[in-house]
């Protein structure tokens, strides 16, 4: 039987899965579910994903999700092409790295995301630049740590990239809003500011099966 991946449209943590699958040349079905509708929140998904989270993978008879415990599985389950490395040591910093930047940046991309998508700017400039500060400050981390490789950990794409690269990009589509333009100032242009990133992005844009993950509103 065929993975099956639950995911929603424009979601960078069902988007991280699919380039996982994608990069791993693992065959699977894609269900795409409305969340305003509530469609992961059906009965029948509920019985899945009890919290009602995306993305999920239901491979056979087992299921999980989280995203990346779905990285973590499919890695441990279909080993080649390895997400976390080849070594016990460089899966721990590959795990790391993707923890903290979940764990740390994410929240700031969500406010700034969010605020942008909702036109609810206005009346929270101060906070949202404190949001946009913080992503600017790891994007330099993140600029770092390509200078002196291709990929963010190690020499081979990794969790690591796929759980990244999402988040750049829809920060990056989110900053063209007009309204957007003094946030901007701080990330773009992207070639200009964090050249090794923008360098990245064209890496993992060329990887093998990227273009069937690439949301349709993103594509240039």
């Amino acid at each position: 039987m065929a993975i099956e991946l639950y995911a929603s449209k424009g979601s960078a943590w069902c988007w991280r899965v699919r380039l996982a699958l994608e990069y791993k040349r693992l065959p699977y079905t894609l269900h795409v579910l409305d969340v305003d509708t509530q469609e992961h929140k059906s009965p029948q998904m509920l019985k899945l994903t009890p919290r009602g989270r995306l993305p999920l993978v239901r491979d056979g008879d087992y299921v999980v999700f989280e995203s990346i415990a779905v990285l973590y599985y499919l890695d441990r389950k279909y080993p080649a092409a390895p997400l976390f490395g080849g070594s016990p040591e460089e899966a721990g910093v590959i795990l790391r790295v993707a923890e903290e930047f979940q764990n740390y940046i994410e929240p700031h991309l969500v406010a700034i995301i969010e605020a942008i998508r909702g036109h609810t700017l206005e009346g929270r400039r101060d906070e949202i630049m404190e949001h946009m500060l913080a992503a600017a400050s790891e994007a330099r981390t993140i600029e770092g740590r390509l200078s002196k490789s291709d990929w963010v950990v190690g020499e081979h794409p990794s969790a690591a990239d796929f759980v990244i690269y999402p988040w750049i990009r829809l920060l990056q589509d989110a900053l063209v809003a007009p309204e957007a333009a003094e946030l901007a100032a701080r990330f773009m242009p992207v070639e200009v500011q964090y050249p090794a990133l923008a360098r990245w992005l064209e890496r993992v844009a060329g990887l093998p099966g990227f273009a069937a993950t690439e949301p349709a509103a993103l594509r240039r």
